[in-house]
């Protein structure tokens, strides 16, 4: 399973939604997806835009867990 950090970068940030999106202009149904790691599916455009956002590597943003971690 890919897990996304979003969640983790925005709150170490104390950033909403909307700020992201805002900043971004990354559409905020995206952002909340992605938030919540419910998206199936992410642009390579969106992932690199987010990771310039918050500066940090690919290896930052997503990581491979086992799925018996859950």
């Amino acid at each position: 399973m890919i897990r996304c950090n979003l969640s983790t970068l925005m709150g170490q940030r104390k950033l909403k939604i909307s700020d992201v999106s805002r900043d971004t202009g990354i559409h905020r149904n995206t952002i909340s997806l992605l938030y919540k790691e419910e998206a199936t599916r992410i642009e390579l455009k969106v992932v690199e835009q987010l990771c310039r956002y918050f500066d940090c590597e690919i290896g930052e943003f997503f990581e491979i867990v086992d799925e018996s971690e859950n």
